[in-house]
């Protein structure tokens, strides 16, 4: 089993006690802006996404080190700053590639270990499709139905914090079970992240394509590594 302690949410508890329009109250401006918002979301993502396989890849390809987790957590919170800092600047670009990036690079040593798992192949497949078809699915659901889910705000960020806190102590105390149940809790919140993520955009509750972006990418990131652990431990128990 490779365990991996989750990556802070994005996600913001006062994010469910915003006010988003009405589907009946919206003008075409602001389905519009709306529309926007969500074509660019969806563009930067796929960008970043294969961006960051690149970078994976080539971790793994180069046998590349761990960062480690107390690396790993410094340079995702650093990087998620400057975004946060530069996200109405020219600057909000390279700081999503740098972070998004990192996190491939972070990513790569993992892949390597599930690959050297008997069926290691298999278990990176099954992992990314399932990540793939979830995301599909949730965000198709949210797409055609225009429900709101930002009343999981609150819930899911302090679900991701207590996960966070879990999954370091199965870090440094080596406790493979706790990881396990972690790596459940994750997967499911993650996929919550994602209904949370595209209602925002789709009720206009968020209005910035940056940070919708880094919200579902690292929703993505979450439910595949946590995946990747769940059926890495199948794996490796057969």
């Amino acid at each position: 089993m490779n365990s991996m302690a989750p990556i802070p949410s994005t996600a913001r508890p006062e994010a469910a006690h915003s006010a988003p329009i009405a589907a009946g109250n919206a003008t075409p401006t602001d389905v519009a802006s709306k529309s926007r918002v969500l074509r660019n979301t969806y563009a930067l993502l796929s960008m970043t996404l294969l961006f960051s396989a690149a970078i994976a890849a080539a971790s793994v390809a180069l046998q590349l080190p761990a960062p480690g987790i107390l690396l790993t957590l410094g340079g995702y919170f650093g990087l998620l700053f400057a975004v946060y800092k530069f996200k109405n600047s020219g600057w909000a670009l390279p700081a999503v590639f740098a972070l998004t990036g990192f996190m491939g690079y972070s990513l790569g040593p993992v892949l390597a270990k599930s690959l050297a798992l008997p069926g290691g192949a298999q278990v990176v497949t099954l992992a990314l499709a399932a990540t793939g078809a979830t995301f599909l699915a949730l965000s198709a659901w949210v797409l055609t139905t225009r429900r709101d889910f930002s009343f999981m705000g609150g819930f899911l960020f302090a679900g991701m914090v207590i996960a966070l806190i879990a999954g370091l102590g199965a870090v440094f105390l080596q406790m493979p079970a706790l990881g396990l149940a972690v790596a459940a809790m994750v997967a499911l919140l993650s996929a919550g992240l994602i209904l949370f993520e595209t209602s925002r955009i789709v009720t206009g509750g968020e209005t910035n394509y940056v940070l919708a972006t880094v919200g579902l990418y690292v929703s993505i990131f979450n439910l595949f590594t946590s995946l990747l652990s769940l059926f890495g431990f199948g794996s490796s128990h057969e």
